[in-house]
């Protein structure tokens, strides 16, 4: 079918709004009426170079929510009507991570970032002159329709609103997650978000919820650290050369248990100054990405051993999609979980440029492009 996705064509030039035509479910495979996708900073990284995929256009967008419209051969978890979470990670149940727990890390992720999908190794997107699209982790959620494997979508609650729904897929576990499974914080345990956009935000509930005793928020933009408050934190900074000697005070000179690092973009000359806020024996969460063409870190060796501190990497927050998607939105329910207030913006599929230049700004916690009857 015909429909229209927002398209990068080159690096570090805009987003635009073209006519695509994507295929028809195959086996194992749902087509989805989007209705809502989170503006995420990993897809501004496809515009910079900092995500490399395989080739060009791309179609961006690894954040959505929508309506089933069609299923393919050999669905039976899903049927039409249902209301869908797009995981930015699939997961297959089958593979060695998904059966050792760690379904953020299937197998079938290999191949994210290659455009052809996972049923059968083709390009299932193509632009009006013929040419293949390569979909952001072969979803593509910048766009109204879409077909993808149903190991990337989960099924949720049809009394959420999409907009909440859409950032379930990536932001928000991988945030809060963050804390609570890859940083496992404790109960009592101090601990610092570094950053705190829309992944940070989540983080820093999870570290509240976790039971943190103080959390603390940094991040250059003093309207992003007066609505950290908001969501739990107990003191905020604009640096961390503002933040150390604050936090040595505060926690009689022992630091932080745990560092939560959900920056838009990790720079290696940066991580000795998070883990010089880690306490002994503390973790330091690498959450936010770096260029994947960079490798150059700058890290005091002798104070990571002598002291024994752990430099922790994850991605989507150690989250296992099919069962944290759902844990996470009925959180959302109870009233345990606020996701509304991290919704700052939402914009038209042709607002997309501007709707990042606001997350450049630091203008959104987080921006969501709801579709709308136009749209389909």
């Amino acid at each position: 079918m015909k429909t229209k996705g927002a398209l990068l064509r080159e690096l570090n030039k805009p987003w635009q709004i073209e006519e695509i035509e994507i295929g028809d479910p195959k086996a194992h495979e749902i087509k989805i009426r989007m209705e809502a996708a989170g503006m995420c900073h990993s897809d501004h990284h496809l515009m910079t170079g900092g995500i490399p995929m395989a080739g060009f256009p791309i179609l961006g967008g690894h954040e959505g929510s929508g309506v089933v419209e069609e299923i393919g051969e050999g669905v039976t978890d899903f049927e039409v009507g249902d209301h869908v979470v797009l995981s930015f990670i699939p997961s297959c149940g089958k593979c060695p991570s998904c059966r050792s727990g760690m379904a953020n890390l299937c197998d079938m992720g290999a191949m994210l970032l290659q455009g052809e999908a996972v049923s059968d190794n083709t390009f299932r997107i193509h632009t009006t002159q013929g040419e293949n699209v390569y979909p952001m982790t072969l979803l593509g959620t910048f766009a109204p329709y879409m077909v993808v494997h149903e190991a990337s979508a989960v099924k949720i609650d049809k009394s959420i609103p999409f907009e909440v729904a859409a950032l379930v897929g990536c932001g928000i576990p991988t945030g809060y997650g963050s804390s609570t499974r890859s940083g496992d914080v404790r109960p009592g345990e101090d601990v610092a978000i570094v950053g705190v956009g829309g992944v940070g935000t989540a983080a820093l509930q999870g570290a509240v919820i976790s039971g943190a005793r103080n959390v603390f928020a940094i991040d250059p933009v003093e309207w992003k650290r007066e609505q950290a408050m908001k969501f739990g934190a107990t003191k905020t900074f604009a640096s961390i050369e503002e933040a150390a000697p604050a936090i040595a005070e505060i926690t009689f000179g022992h630091m932080c248990h745990k560092v939560i690092v959900t920056v838009g973009e990790v720079h290696g000359k940066d991580v000795d100054s998070w883990m010089g806020i880690t306490a002994k024996g503390g973790t330091c969460v690498l959450t936010g990405m770096g260029n994947m063409l960079e490798s150059d870190v700058t890290l005091n060796l002798a104070m990571l051993t002598l002291l024994q501190k752990n430099l922790q990497g994850t991605i989507f927050g150690g989250a296992n999609p099919k069962l944290d998607i759902p844990q996470l939105l009925s959180m959302y329910r109870m009233g345990k979980l606020n996701i509304d207030d991290m919704i700052t913006r939402q914009y038209r599929l042709d607002q997309i440029n501007q709707g990042y230049q606001d997350m450049l700004d630091g203008k959104n916690i987080r921006g969501v492009i709801r579709y709308t009857d136009e749209d389909h």
